[in-house]
């Protein structure tokens, strides 16, 4: 029998910032000089190349991130929206997200990219101290990250704010001030990510030479118990490992990925998901911008890979990124990403020993991490991936 044809999200990836962050290991690049015009054509040139792979798919959300797409003009991302619901059919409140950094030069641009219908905001702010934006390479003060907040709020009907925690000589006394500060500031959705080093950052490099000393597994462990307590008390739950909500205002976008459903990724190094015929299509466009957009010119787009996922690759991938979940993964939806019901995929000696053990919830219609779980979640699920039948 035919399954129902999904709904599918879009990500563009604006690849450009003003500094690069020595935490950061996206996509990101600094450049001088950027011909507009010529980028927002290759935007639109390679969302329509894949639209004419999904024809008839319903599109359910748009997130602009980065790099940093607030650098780009308003006009580009309302072009892209426009085709966008041109190319897909959309809701009139469909939800649509953009990356921004709090800095005074950014915010002048604000009320011009609500004109251009973005609806909701994600702010990197990362720190509400000097010292540690300062450290972290940021290019805003805490000042402006607070002004930001505060515009973003009479400007924008959602909006959302990073922290990082976790930093280096921070104590769980500084974080928990910090934090309570934050929930003062949040409306219906804070991101909380512990800092986690990179492969290749400048931050890595640092570590590696024993110039950056991060707080101790114990000081860790009591920030992350200590971040999800505070947040539910303040009625923002964690719906996510880092992501914290009003019930009803969570990033509907970033649930499309941690739920394993279909995207489109456009843009410099932009990954995607898409199942066409039953098949899982894994998108890699090329990282480079000038490589990207020479070729999205010339070509209509700039797919580096596009490899079919093999069963057990989408099991990997469903677990990895569904466990994150409260609410984990749902036995019905996993039967129709992979074929199987979980109970067909796991071992069952070790599903009961993580029950045992206060790690895993598991029932007919579904399985996810306890909270003691989520503590230890790499453990968890690589118990879990090892023992699949």
């Amino acid at each position: 029998m035919r399954e129902p044809v999904d709904d599918i999200a879009l990500y563009a990836h604006w690849p450009f910032c003003l500094s690069l962050c020595p935490y950061c290991d996206f996509n990101s690049h600094v450049r001088e000089n950027i011909d507009q015009a010529v980028w927002r054509k290759a935007f639109l040139r390679e969302l329509e190349h894949y639209a004419a792979q999904v024809p008839g798919r319903r599109l359910t959300s748009i997130f602009f991130g980065g790099g940093t797409p607030s650098l780009m003009p308003p006009e580009t991302a309302g072009a892209l929206i426009a085709r966008a619901r041109d190319l897909f059919v959309t809701d009139k409140d469909i939800e649509i997200t953009l990356e921004a950094n709090p800095t005074s030069a950014e915010n002048s641009t604000l009320e011009g990219f609500a004109e251009a219908g973005i609806g909701r905001l994600s702010l990197g702010v990362q720190a509400l101290n000097d010292a540690a934006l300062s450290s972290l390479g940021r290019t805003h003060t805490a000042a402006e990250a607070r002004a930001t907040i505060a515009a973003a709020g009479e400007i924008f009907s959602r909006f959302s704010f990073d922290l990082i925690y976790g930093r280096p000589g921070q104590t769980p006394d500084a974080w928990a001030r910090e934090l309570d500060e934050a929930i003062g500031l949040a409306r219906g959705h804070l991101s909380a990510y512990q800092l986690t080093i990179e492969a290749g950052t400048p931050y890595f490099l640092a570590q590696a030479r024993g110039d950056l000393v991060l707080p101790d597994d114990e000081d860790g462990a009591a920030m992350f118990e200590h971040t999800q307590e505070a947040l539910a008390g303040a009625g923002l739950p964690a719906y996510e490992v880092s992501n914290h909500a009003k019930p009803g205002q969570e990033s509907h976008h970033n649930l499309t990925y941690w739920n394993y459903r279909d995207y489109l990724g456009v843009g410099p190094g932009a990954h995607g998901r898409i199942t066409i015929d039953g098949e899982t299509h894994a998108t890699r466009q090329h990282r480079a911008p000038e490589v990207w957009l020479k070729q999205v010119l010339k070509a209509g787009h700039s797919t580096r890979t596009n490899t079919v996922l093999s069963r057990d690759t989408k099991i990997t991938e469903m677990v990895m990124m569904g466990m994150r979940l409260a609410a984990g993964i749902n036995s019905e939806e996993f039967r129709r990403r992979i074929g199987k019901y979980p109970t067909e995929v796991f071992a069952p000696d070790v599903v009961t020993r993580l029950v045992g053990a206060g790690y895993l919830n598991w029932t007919e219609t579904g399985f996810h991490a306890t909270p003691p779980g989520r503590q230890r979640l790499n453990a968890v699920i690589n118990t879990l991936l090892k023992t699949r039948q």
